[in-house]
């Protein structure tokens, strides 16, 4: 069987679709779309899918809009953050495991929420341990609630340029997303019936992001700012509601 037997036709078109849409969310306002598609995915797929699955295909989002925006990359910031990230991943699950999924996503809800509006610290570009601990916390969260790119936003919110934003998130949620992958392929998750259905989304989420990446020159950069928070807010109230009311 080339798909899933839970998905239908309409599911896996809609799936496809959607992977183009968050992809050019995503590459014009530098999040959004990769909390959106998990949260389609929870209703469709199920729930020890969601995260392993999402996370094969934020990684191939994420890289090409890296790859775009390489020339942007603040490969100083990313060092840290990345060796944080991969003892994040090497310790999975028993961090987070500590709080109940839903108030744990209401948690980051709010953290992000609150970040969104108030005056950015710069301590996390200039401290290395900082860095490695941020790193270290975002994917060892991001192994439970799947997307924790919202969270890495707020950490990048200071830099100064809108490219190097999105260059350098795009850069440390492929990481993270490579590291999230080799976990759970080390935990035995079997990829194989889900591989054409990952395929195809890649390849639309790539459509997305060079179309978004074409849309992010034409934002003027006062826009791309309120934006950014705004996107980022609806993010943060989506992630407090599903946390609050998670069978609504």
């Amino acid at each position: 069987m080339l798909f899933p037997a839970e998905l239908s036709e309409p599911a896996i078109a809609g799936l496809i679709a959607l992977s183009f849409f968050t992809s050019l969310l995503s590459a014009t306002f530098s999040l959004g779309g990769g909390t959106l598609l998990i949260a389609v995915m929870a209703t469709l797929l199920p729930a020890p899918v969601v995260v392993p699955v999402h996370g094969c295909v934020q990684l191939g989002s994420n890289a090409g809009r890296a790859f775009l925006q390489r020339a942007h990359i603040q490969w100083k910031l990313v060092r840290w953050l990345v060796l944080g990230a991969a003892a994040g991943s090497l310790a999975g699950g028993q961090f987070a495991a500590l709080t109940p999924d839903r108030w744990l996503t209401v948690a980051i809800g709010a953290f992000v929420l609150v970040t969104a509006w108030t005056p950015q610290p710069t301590a996390l570009v200039a401290s290395r341990p900082l860095q490695f601990f941020g790193g270290a916390v975002v994917s060892a969260l991001g192994m439970v609630v799947g997307a924790a790119g919202p969270l890495i936003a707020a950490f990048l919110r200071g830099l100064p340029d809108r490219h190097q934003l999105i260059a350098t998130h795009a850069t440390l949620v492929s990481f993270q997303h490579v590291f999230k992958i080799l976990v759970f392929v080390a935990l035995g998750f079997a990829f194989g019936q889900y591989l054409l259905l990952i395929l195809l989304m890649i390849a639309s989420g790539l459509a997305g992001t060079a179309l978004g990446s074409r849309l992010l020159a034409r934002v003027p950069e006062r826009v791309f700012r309120v934006a950014f928070k705004l996107v980022l807010s609806v993010v943060a109230i989506g992630l407090i509601q599903r946390g609050l009311f998670p069978d609504d």
